[in-house]
């Protein structure tokens, strides 16, 4: 799903004559088909095989599977839905993969330059939330900075505006959107259970996002942030936990910033995302999940197109890359915390990134990962048949993907 980032990009794109459409959705997003009632299907995919060195162990799996299904009844009103099936089968009962809404919402345009986006959408916050085809990052998985502190894909239910300051290349966004719910954070994977994703969401505490995004020749740069409320329970039920409730009670906020350049040769991308949960310990004691105070994380990555360097007129592209990444899920925490070094990790991501064709992509790399030992106060009476945890690990993994 690229929305709604890239595709406001491209739609502003269209007045400098810079941008590329990826596929159906973008051509919907772009207003490059202005047909009246027409109908657009697209989608995206990717599957991957992945080597654990530690373990010895292969598994392969089909990550993912969405199909997008748009509408434009007009000039100003559109739909757009994308409906994902993940790790490829769903059995009742069973451990297995999800279906699910990425995103359900009408697009209203106000201006050549502006819209707005109201229903399941993506806030615009980092680069993988709203623009994570797999022909579009570098890897065969997306930057754990931006599962675990930016927990993409983060849709919820809301409303926001996209527009651009005058004749300008600087872009803006503003949201309102349901918030989360602080019974869902787990040690170890920050606020990410704690998303809505559409179903069933609080509407009683409430979320703002916001962004300002610049452009100069290839550069992009972004700042964005988001800040909400964690409890939706009525005052009674919060009181009897001892939770501050309301539209923005126990809140959580979200900031981050990134470059990317994008040339025919070479291509650079970098994030800093800081999260804060000023009353983590509140949630601590109601929940006993280990919240912490602030966590953070950033990523580098470099890559070269070595197809560019033997015909600067070949559509295909064979990109080297790598990528460093370091994060801290407990960079502090109340004093009803445990620091668990096992949140802090570092990863080393390189491999290769070929495109053949417009919207198949074929990948490779190697994945080495450090992070600290586990703290046993938080497994008290591990399983004496558990093996011994090892804080240094290498996979390989192999796959491709594909957007139409």
């Amino acid at each position: 799903m690229r929305t709604p980032i890239l595709t406001f990009l491209l739609s502003i794109a269209l007045l400098s004559a810079a941008a590329q459409v990826l596929t159906r959705e973008d051509s919907l997003h772009a207003n490059l088909d202005v047909r009246d009632a027409n109908t657009f299907i697209s989608g995206y995919g990717e599957l991957k095989y992945a080597y654990d060195f530690i373990d010895e162990t292969a598994h392969t799996n089909l990550t993912r599977n969405v199909l997008f299904v748009g509408h434009r009844f007009n000039s100003k009103i559109s739909f757009f839905s994308e409906l994902e099936l993940e790790d490829a089968k769903i059995e009742g009962g069973e451990p297995g993969g999800e279906i699910s809404l990425e995103q359900f919402y009408l697009r209203f345009n106000i201006s050549k330059s502006a819209y707005i986006s109201a229903g399941l959408f993506t806030p615009r916050l980092g680069i993988i939330n709203e623009n994570h085809l797999p022909t579009t990052f570098n890897g065969n998985d997306r930057p754990v900075v931006e599962t675990l502190v930016i927990p993409a894909t983060w849709r919820e239910i809301g409303v926001s505006i996209y527009g651009a300051i005058g004749s300008t290349n600087l872009n803006y966004s503003f949201g309102i959107v349901n918030g989360l719910n602080s019974a869902g954070f787990e040690n170890g994977t920050g606020i990410r259970e704690g998303r809505f994703e559409g179903s069933n969401a609080s509407a009683s505490n409430l979320a703002v996002t916001g962004s300002l995004l610049y452009y100069f020749r290839n550069f992009r740069f972004q700042v964005s942030s988001y800040y909400g409320g964690s409890v939706g329970l009525n005052k009674r039920n919060a009181d009897s936990l001892q939770l501050e409730s309301g539209v923005f009670g126990t809140p959580v906020s979200i900031s981050e910033a990134n470059v990317q350049y994008n040339g025919k040769l070479l291509t650079f991308r970098a994030l800093f995302a800081q999260g804060t949960i000023s009353k983590a310990d509140q949630i601590n004691r109601a929940y006993a999940s280990n919240t912490p105070e602030s966590f953070f994380g950033a990523y580098a990555e470099a890559g070269i197109n070595l197809l560019y360097l033997f015909n600067k007129d070949s559509k295909r592209t064979c990109t080297l890359f790598a990528r460093y990444e370091t994060l801290d899920l407990n960079k502090s925490v109340p004093q009803n915390g445990i620091i668990d070094d096992i949140n802090k990790k570092d990863f080393i991501v390189a491999g290769c990134t070929y495109k053949p064709i417009h919207g198949i992509v074929i990948k490779a790399d190697y994945v080495f990962r450090k992070t600290g030992e586990p703290n046993p106060k938080l497994n008290p009476n591990p399983s004496p048949q558990a093996p011994a945890y090892s804080t240094t690990n290498g996979f390989f993994n192999l796959g491709f993907g594909y957007s139409f």
